[in-house]
């Protein structure tokens, strides 16, 4: 059921972005009008027009605050898990999963609402600034690997965001037909433990 938000003056924009967010976790991004976003925020549908164009406008600002909190996320996983790269690597593995399960509706918006991040100059950017997380932590971790048997950072960082979208969308949003026996959580974390160990960057028996 949509939770009714509640308009503030001189705040219109966060609350229509409020109610869509609640209208995106309850009918998926194209399953409701900016009429709808408009009357759960307590709004004439006009006042809508004031700040988006239309609903795709709306969700692609959706998803530019997902991935700011996204990558303030990421961010803060890396340097917590430091000074071990290991550590620092496997925080931000576990951050997407807490990411996808605490902003269900930013997730939605980000990755499965169809809008491109080219679609806005600030959306690419954040959404590159996230990737950069990630070929960071690649970039530490694999550093003592041999030049010649080294996987390029964007290239590892893709893998293991590869897997983390897997799990997330397979076993940790709830997908009809696709439970699984064992938590998320330690599907990832073995997932990255059989990839690092093909590298080389954990013993055999880790």
């Amino acid at each position: 059921m949509t939770k009714k938000r509640g308009y503030h003056h001189g705040n219109l924009k966060q609350a229509l972005i409020e109610a869509a967010l609640g209208l995106i976790e309850d009918k998926g991004p194209t399953g409701f009008t900016l009429s709808e976003a408009a009357k759960s925020a307590g709004v004439t549908p006009a006042a809508v027009y004031r700040h988006f164009a239309g609903r795709e406008d709306l969700i692609a600002e959706i998803a530019r605050q997902g991935y700011e909190i996204f990558c303030d996320l990421m961010e803060y996983a890396f340097e917590t898990g430091q000074p071990s790269a290991l550590a620092s690597f496997e925080a931000t593995g576990r951050a997407y999963l807490a990411f996808a399960r605490r902003y269900p509706g930013h997730y939605i918006a980000m990755f499965e609402s169809g809008i491109s991040i080219n679609r806005s100059p600030e959306l690419a950017h954040i959404a590159q600034r996230a990737q950069d997380v990630l070929e960071k932590a690649a970039r530490e971790l694999s550093q003592h690997i041999p030049a010649d048997k080294r996987p390029p950072a964007a290239m590892f960082s893709a893998h293991v965001w590869a897997m983390s979208h897997g799990v997330v969308e397979l076993f940790a949003r709830g997908s009809p037909g696709t439970k699984s026996p064992f938590p998320p959580e330690d599907l990832l974390e073995t997932g990255i433990g059989i990839y690092l160990r093909g590298l080389g960057l954990i013993a055999p028996d880790k």
